[in-house]
């Protein structure tokens, strides 16, 4: 693929920030099949780590740069955020949605965001060893489904408030380091899943998700095995499972949203997994 030298403008709003523009569209990076946004952080450091963050329904990888708390947080600790946007048009406007479901036509999201991955990587010098694969919503789904079928493609995975559809997949690829985060008051996303289209498509249970994940990273036994609490945050995580695995779960008080205070407990989570 051709490499597009890029420039470097302020995103206005978003303080101490440098918003990468490419390709002959102002502020997207253009693949042959989709576009993706970056943000990077006001440091000269070299392979800088990168954030992935997959936006929900409706939404756009544009739409996820105005979420100006996520993306402060993130560049306050150094990390570029680069922001995808989904393959399935939404309604009468500009938003979109992610072909995570299996058996639903349209581009590969899989392939796709794998190569959004190594072209940011290429262009501004972005460490691979060090990205996280994040979502929210419709984009939380696709991190799963994303981590369940290519579990090496990111460091680390950090669904918001979306897990798997039913029918649950019987099985993962291999092990993972995953958080999921959800809103006790949830009723978007509910964390016993519900029904959707007319009984359609159905939302998985989020707990029958985490069964999975624990089989997936050969935990020893179902049982949390710690328990901590940051904020408003109430964390439980699996351990003794396999090597340079993780799997930890988050519960907040709030509903179906990013919660204030995710990016900086996710981030100081994956910094720590590094070093264990």
């Amino acid at each position: 693929m051709k490499i597009v030298t890029a420039s470097v403008v302020v995103l206005s709003g978003i303080a101490g920030t440098a918003q990468a523009t490419c390709g002959p569209e102002p502020d997207a990076c253009l693949l042959e099949d989709g576009a993706y946004h970056v943000v990077l952080p006001d440091t000269e450091t070299s392979a800088t780590p990168m954030v992935m963050f997959l936006h929900g329904w409706g939404s756009s990888g544009e739409g996820t740069l105005k979420n100006t708390g996520l993306v402060n947080s993130l560049l306050a600790r150094g990390y570029a955020l680069v922001a995808p946007t989904g393959s399935r048009s939404v309604g009468s406007g500009n938003g979109h949605g992610w072909s995570f479901y299996p058996g639903w036509e349209g581009r590969d999201e899989i392939d796709f965001l794998q190569r959004v991955r190594d072209d940011a990587a290429e262009r501004f010098d972005l460490d691979e060893d060090h990205a996280v694969l994040a979502g929210f919503s419709g984009g939380g789904f696709m991190v799963n489904y994303l981590a369940c079928a290519e579990p090496a493609a990111f460091t680390a995975y950090a669904p918001v408030s979306g897990g798997f559809w039913r029918p649950h997949p019987t099985d993962c690829a291999g092990p993972v380091q995953l958080f999921h985060t959800h809103g006790w008051r949830d009723t978007t996303v509910p964390l016993e899943g519900r029904f959707l289209g007319g009984g359609q498509f159905q939302q998985g249970d989020i707990f029958a998700g985490l069964e999975i994940w624990r089989a997936a990273n050969k935990c020893p036994d179902e049982k949390a095995t710690e328990f901590s609490e940051t904020d408003a945050f109430w964390r439980r995580a699996w351990t003794g499972c396999a090597p340079e695995s993780a799997l930890e779960f988050a519960l907040f008080p709030g509903g179906h949203s990013v919660p204030p205070g995710w990016a900086d407990m996710v981030l100081d989570w994956f910094e720590d997994s590094l070093t264990n």
